[in-house]
């Protein structure tokens, strides 16, 4: 059995910021991310992973970035925010933060929006969203390798959670990055899989 599964743990899956400006060629503030994505066929993927977790009646959470209109809480601390603050991009309420269309939320996820951080557990109440829920296990999926991903993935082993990560659902800004984390870096504090190990784990 997998681990973080091997012990009947409740498991939710966490999509990561698969929003119109991220993973849209023709919005994508980063387009080398947007061709990773398009390239390693995720969203496909993650779709039928996300299908196969409300079949199972397991949580379902999109993880949306959403920021404030002029910026007005956002620390300028990254080169990744001050991409978007110089374009006035993803702004609240824009096309820009807007699902995939292949990734809309359905009747029973949870939309969970942070307006700063690059990683969904700081300043958000995502810890205590899934503690209420009685999760264990957290799936998580999307963009990037590099940043969301891996930094979700290590916050969520600091606060006790068991990490199972699915390669072919994530993607990074190159190749390169993607092959790098994935070797050198998630193995530490996650468990590596693929999303047919992972629906099977579920079921």
């Amino acid at each position: 059995m997998l681990r973080g599964f091997d012990k009947g743990q409740r498991a939710a899956l966490l999509i990561s910021e698969c929003q119109m400006a991220v993973l849209d060629p023709s919005l994508a503030l980063f387009q080398g991310l947007a061709e990773q994505v398009a390239k390693r066929g995720i969203v496909s993927r993650i779709a039928r992973l996300a299908q196969a977790f409300r079949e199972a009646k397991l949580p379902v959470i999109h993880l949306h970035v959403a920021h404030r209109p002029g910026y007005i809480d956002l620390p300028r601390t990254s080169a990744i925010i001050a991409g978007s603050t110089k374009q006035n991009r993803m702004i609240a309420g824009s096309r820009d933060v807007e699902a995939v269309a292949e990734l809309q939320p359905q009747e029973g996820d949870i939309l969970h929006s942070r307006s700063f951080s690059l990683v969904a557990f700081h300043g958000t109440d995502l810890d205590a969203t899934l503690r209420n829920m009685g999760v264990q296990t957290v799936v998580p999926v999307g963009v990037s390798t590099n940043v969301a991903i891996s930094g979700m993935s290590l916050c969520a082993s600091d606060l006790g959670y068991q990490v199972v990560v699915p390669e072919d659902c994530i993607a990074g800004a190159t190749a390169e990055s993607h092959e790098f984390i994935v070797a050198n870096l998630l193995p530490l504090y996650s468990t590596l899989s693929d999303s047919d190990s992972v629906i099977q784990a579920i079921r």
